[in-house]
């Protein structure tokens, strides 16, 4: 794929690799050798095929271990190895799952995954099972454990100890490929944070843009971890799970550049996406009640920072006006009437510069003029 001039390679998902070493370690056990190269077919159709990183037989089980390659994508996964341990079962038990070293087991309720299972998510326990069944039939009954030698290392680098996963990684996703930047596996995070949250019975989720907006947001409303969302640039992603799957008050938390461009109509808050107007800042500012002189020092300023503390300086509520404008771009995503919105705004070290407070998100008064 191309992105800015530049081709990136795609990769290959968590799920892949463990269906490719899974068949490997099964056709291994009912034959007494490995494949060469293992091929497995995708959810789209797509038929790639692996080498194997790892084989290892047993009295009992057969291992096979592919690297995982992410391709241009800067996954945390990328590099691991994905390995699966294949045992025979009983007649009639099907394909049992299980967690190995460094694979996770869920504790929470709100995941595809009930409490006790291990984080093999659903598309990925299918496309096992499917690989299994080419070398073994359709009546297949076995032992599939799952584990990757670095996995609980890495799990401190993603959200799974907030969503309750502990132990290891989850082995993750749905097209079987990573397609580079895509930033699914964040969004989809968000996705769960907010499931977890609702299955806990929470009423009030707070989504921040970063570690300094989330500690301060879980600190002005002595929130718990599980409902602190780490939402990051994508405003619109959590906004719009919210709208199909609601809690009755949602907060958003973030820096002043950040909800400035929020402010300014973009649900993605990525620095790529767009830098925040400091034409349109300066307009608020006026509006506001700053001068001219302190207007034209605004439209210089290096930053939106700068910028907010030219304001602050001058005793002009910038943050105030750039959280109700924030609130209007969110109600518009949210799009339903049932939830509080919130909007708070802080600066680098934590301190709030602006408040939208709690207000039904009446979608017709969001798009009124």
């Amino acid at each position: 794929m191309d992105v800015e001039g530049k081709n990136l390679r795609r990769g290959w998902t968590t799920g892949t690799c463990a269906a490719a070493a899974s068949k490997a370690a099964c056709q291994s056990l009912l034959t007494g050798k490995f494949p060469d190269l293992v091929a497995v077919t995708l959810p789209g159709g797509q038929r790639p095929s692996f080498a194997l990183a790892l084989e290892e037989e047993g009295a009992d089980f057969a291992r096979a271990g592919i690297v995982k390659d992410a391709g241009d994508d800067p996954d945390v996964t990328h590099g691991a190895l994905i390995v699966s341990t294949v045992r025979r079962t009983s007649p009639g038990s099907g394909i049992v799952f299980k967690a190995g070293r460094g694979v996770g087991t869920v504790t929470r309720a709100g995941l595809p995954l009930p409490p006790g299972e291990p984080a093999i998510n659903p598309v990925p326990r299918k496309m096992i099972a499917a690989a299994i069944v080419e070398v073994a039939g359709p009546d297949a009954d076995f032992e599939v454990e799952i584990s990757v030698p670095d996995g609980e290392k890495l799990a401190e680098k993603t959200l799974n100890g907030r969503l309750g996963i502990i132990g290891g990684i989850s082995i993750l996703g749905t097209t079987g490929i990573v397609i580079p930047f895509s930033c699914s596996s964040w969004i989809h995070s968000i996705w769960r944070g907010i499931d977890v949250a609702r299955a806990a019975g929470l009423d009030h989720v707070a989504g921040a843009t970063g570690h300094t907006s989330e500690k301060a947001v879980a600190a002005h409303h002595t929130l718990p971890e599980i409902a602190l969302i780490d939402m990051g640039d994508f405003v619109g992603g959590m906004l719009k799970y919210l709208r199909a799957h609601p809690v009755r008050k949602v907060t958003i938390a973030g820096g002043v550049a950040k909800m400035t461009k929020l402010a300014q109509g973009m649900l993605d808050v990525h620095s790529k996406r767009g830098l925040a107007d400091l034409e349109a800042l300066a307009e608020v500012a006026r509006d506001a009640g700053a001068t001219p002189g302190l207007v034209k020092e605004i439209l210089v300023a290096n930053t939106v920072a700068g910028a907010f503390e030219i304001a602050a300086a001058a005793d002009i509520a910038l943050g105030d006006r750039i959280a109700a404008l924030a609130w209007r771009t969110a109600a518009k995503a949210l799009e339903t009437p049932d939830i509080a919105l919130e909007v708070l705004v802080f600066d680098r070290d934590g301190k709030l510069q602006g408040h939208a407070p709690f207000t039904l998100s009446d979608h017709q008064q969001a798009l009124s003029p």
